[in-house]
């Protein structure tokens, strides 16, 4: 009888927990496709609504900036001049839930064409991007996202 009821409350745990990790997963998708809208304007005018205060994001090329203010600084200047007009798609998807509270999600997007002030041409560039998504006080937030160029998927790497 004890294995019984041991058996009916594990299955009833898996399924109430599979049903939250649909909802979470979705809520996962809404922040990042909010960071892809407002990567897409150039402005992150809602960053405030998706991303923690100490936000940390890294660059391809390796920077890294902390905190919500200085990463909008950064970004919004990056997007007022070289990525002036340029968006980007997501390709694929990812997500893994670490803890009821943390996901990762890996996420492959397109980046529209775009050169660089050295006049290096960036065309058909994929880019992977790792976000570190946080639930704090039942909201999905990102909190760290990272930014890494798919070897081999643009022209800036394969002069032709």
């Amino acid at each position: 009888m004890k294995t019984f009821i041991f058996l009916l409350l594990t299955v009833f745990v898996s399924i109430v927990s599979m049903g939250q990790s649909s909802k979470d997963e979705e809520s996962v998708k809404k922040v990042i496709n909010a960071f892809q809208d407002d990567f897409n304007d150039g402005s992150f005018k809602n960053a405030a609504a998706y991303t923690t205060s100490d936000w940390e994001h890294l660059d391809p090329g390796g920077g890294i900036v902390k905190g919500r203010e200085e990463v909008l600084k950064v970004v919004r200047g990056v997007h007022q001049t070289i990525l002036k007009g340029v968006s980007m798609t997501i390709q694929s998807m990812s997500i893994r839930f670490i803890t009821p509270d943390v996901a990762i999600a890996d996420v492959i997007h397109k980046i529209s064409d775009f050169e660089l002030p050295a006049g290096v041409k960036h065309k058909n560039e994929l880019n992977l991007k790792t976000y570190v998504v946080v639930k704090q006080k039942g909201k999905w937030l990102l909190t760290h996202d990272q930014n890494t160029t798919v070897a081999g998927s643009n022209t800036a790497e394969n002069p032709k």
